[in-house]
């Protein structure tokens, strides 16, 4: 049966007219779905789904997509790649206090604060990276090793970074530097009167007391030198007099010794457009600077 579809039936005859005879009658068409007895037709197909005109239209599924996985509060974050850092390559590459300029390095260093012989290298950049040129030589410091508080006549060398004055000396004649050189002769002295006005700087004539050194009287230490410039300008009473010079085989009163031919080499190869500095300290203390 139809949903929606009337079932009522259809009479086969009409009542007689009033004249007694019969008069027979077209029957109605019948219903659709029901027999010309009134009885409703059970159809032998199935049902339809009731379509619009033209033909059938058939919804096609879209493209099947996955969204993304929501993200796990619990799940800890993927680590970031970076690039690493490349370790520093040698002793000058560790010093992170140098100035931009500087293009030479001197390190002096010992094994504890008290040692008086320590070693010497040179190290010369050259881009971002530094290199080392001199040594490792052999070097004598102070007779009471290194300090931090360096006063005069301690016999301590001071720890520090330090640059190179811009005047090398000698008793012998210029070797062939890249320094203005004066040739040290009679009544050349070192001030080291912290009493005086010209404590600790170079003077020539008499002799200024105190403590003063005669440089030409000082055979092999000054045939040739350059001065540290430690306490300059001079504070009065904190050390005065500490040179780059020729060992004597012994410790020294606060400056650095090396043998003389190792002097040289480093002597001439330091440039004063370089801005050279030199570090002294136990090793310990290296990373101070």
């Amino acid at each position: 049966m139809l949903a929606g579809c009337g079932t009522e039936g259809y009479a086969g005859v009409t009542a007689a007219p009033a004249s007694g005879v019969a008069t027979p009658t077209t029957p109605a068409p019948a219903a659709p779905g029901t027999a010309s007895s009134g009885e409703p037709v059970k159809s032998a197909v199935a049902a339809r789904p009731v379509t619009t005109s033209g033909p059938a239209v058939q919804e096609k599924a879209g493209p099947t997509t996955t969204a993304p996985p929501a993200a796990n509060p619990g799940r800890s974050a993927q680590p970031v790649r970076t690039t690493p850092v490349p370790l520093p390559t040698n002793d000058a590459a560790r010093l992170r206090t140098l100035p931009a300029s500087t293009k030479q390095v001197i390190i002096v260093q010992s094994g504890s604060q008290t040692s008086t012989s320590a070693t010497l290298q040179a190290y010369a950049r050259d881009g971002g990276s530094w290199t080392p040129v001199l040594g490792p030589m052999a070097a004598r410091v102070g007779a009471k090793g290194f300090s931090d508080s360096k006063h005069e006549g301690d016999m301590t060398t001071p720890a520090g970074m330090f640059a190179i004055d811009a005047t090398m000396y000698g008793i012998s004649a210029d070797p062939g530097v890249r320094y203005a050189y004066h040739r040290v002769v009679t009544d050349d002295w070192w001030n080291e009167n912290s009493d005086t006005p010209g404590y600790n700087t170079f003077v020539h004539g008499p002799n200024p007391g105190g403590p003063s050194e005669a440089l030409w009287t000082f055979v092999p230490q000054y045939n040739y030198f350059a001065v540290i410039r430690y306490n300059m300008p001079a504070a009065p009473g904190r050390g005065s007099g500490i040179f780059l010079h020729v060992a004597s085989g012994n410790s020294t009163a606060g400056c650095v010794s090396l043998a003389q031919g190792d002097l040289l080499s480093v002597l001439r190869w330091l440039d004063p457009a370089a801005n050279p500095q030199i570090v002294m300290a136990p090793t310990a203390w290296l990373g101070r600077y």
